[in-house]
């Protein structure tokens, strides 16, 4: 669904038109996916939010619905780390909200990193953990019509030409949610494939992913979620499981490795979901269907609260930031010493950061 011009650019409106006919259209046109790479920033609590609402009316309707992060994960000039940085609609709690890992263009995955754009939680007046998930997002390569703005407007990114069409690389937690969106397709076409009938929910999607994802050692969980994403991983186990069973059945039909083998290196799964204010280890997620995965019984995003300090509301000068506007409110999320706080730009800020696609363009 076109939602955005030429720019990049749209109301939020026509996003979530787009959404509502999704969800109206689910069934005659095959929709099982939508998308959302763009954002805007969080200008209200996730409840009222009329854009979080069309994303969870999307999900309700079993629709998996896959978001971009947001590219604000740090200083654009010193690359130094900021927190709070989600975008809307990352911060809508059942959305698998996806932020970007830089593998180097390499297979193996022990020099990957998080790239330094990339949004990390909480969210802004809920404190709800995001993302959910980080995968690729950095130097991808697509092809995009040579006629088109973005491919005017950035030359620099053009790699290779031929007739009307060329290939171009990009960055952004916009790529990286579109990989997921790829590998979420391979997951619905192996359980369809191996157990017809009943479709995984979203957030047993989310589940999978998470379940089966490589944990960064050296990051925290507002940074990456789960962890990196683990594509294979992920079709294995959503092949493997049956939605058909029971509830409180067991439904992981045969052995499944929790490992994956990835450049001759067999990497452990995480084994872990980052529920709401809470990691949840061991086999949860193969034991048996449990209504936590059903669509209507939802407790994604809850409030992250570390421990019971209030630091009340903070305003000034950041010196990663520059000013931040006095409703700042950092009230049971604390970060430590206060005076190193860092948080990402207001939105009156966000204006001058260089947007394509509804995502930054991080070079």
């Amino acid at each position: 669904m076109r939602a955005l011009d030429q720019n990049g650019s749209g109301y939020t409106s026509n996003v979530i038109n787009a959404i509502n006919f999704a969800v109206a259209n689910k069934s005659s046109l095959g929709i099982d996916i939508i998308n959302l790479s763009l954002g805007h920033p969080i200008y209200e609590p996730a409840s009222s939010d009329p854009l979080v609402a069309a994303v969870e009316k999307a999900v309700a309707a079993g629709i998996v619905v896959v978001a971009s992060a947001g590219n604000f994960g740090g200083d654009p000039t010193t690359h130094v780390t900021g927190y709070g940085g989600i975008t809307s609609p990352g911060n809508a709690p059942d959305a698998i909200t996806i932020g970007a890992l830089d593998t180097l263009q390499t297979v193996t995955r022990g020099d990957d990193s998080v790239a330094w754009y990339s949004s990390r939680g909480p969210t802004w007046y809920d404190g709800f953990q995001k993302p959910d998930l980080l995968a690729p997002g950095s130097h991808l390569v697509s092809d995009v019509p040579t006629s088109s703005t973005i491919a005017k407007s950035y030359p620099g990114g053009l790699i290779k030409t031929s007739g009307t069409i060329a290939l171009m690389k990009l960055s952004g937690t916009s790529m990286a949610a579109g990989v997921v969106s790829g590998v979420v397709s391979l997951m619905l076409e192996a359980s369809r494939t191996n157990h017809p009938g009943v479709r995984l929910t979203p957030n047993a999607v989310k589940a999978m992913l998470q379940y089966s994802a490589f944990p960064m050692a050296s990051e925290d969980t507002l940074t990456q979620g789960a962890g990196a994403l683990n594509a294979a991983g992920a079709v294995a186990l959503a092949a493997a499981i049956d939605p058909n069973q029971a509830t409180g059945s067991w439904w992981l039909t045969t052995a499944v490795n929790t490992w994956t083998s990835v450049a001759g290196q067999a990497i452990a799964w995480g084994q872990r979901v980052v529920w709401g204010d809470r990691v949840i280890w061991g086999n949860r997620v193969i034991w048996g269907n449990s209504t936590v995965w059903d669509g209507n019984a939802s407790v994604w995003g809850n409030r992250v609260i570390w421990g019971n300090s209030l630091i009340g509301q903070t305003s000034g000068t950041s010196t990663t930031w520059g000013s931040l506007s006095s409703d700042v409110t950092a009230s049971r999320v604390v970060w430590g010493n206060l005076t190193s706080l860092n948080i990402a730009p207001t939105s009156a800020s966000w204006s001058n950061l260089e947007q394509a696609n509804g995502d930054l363009i991080a070079k």
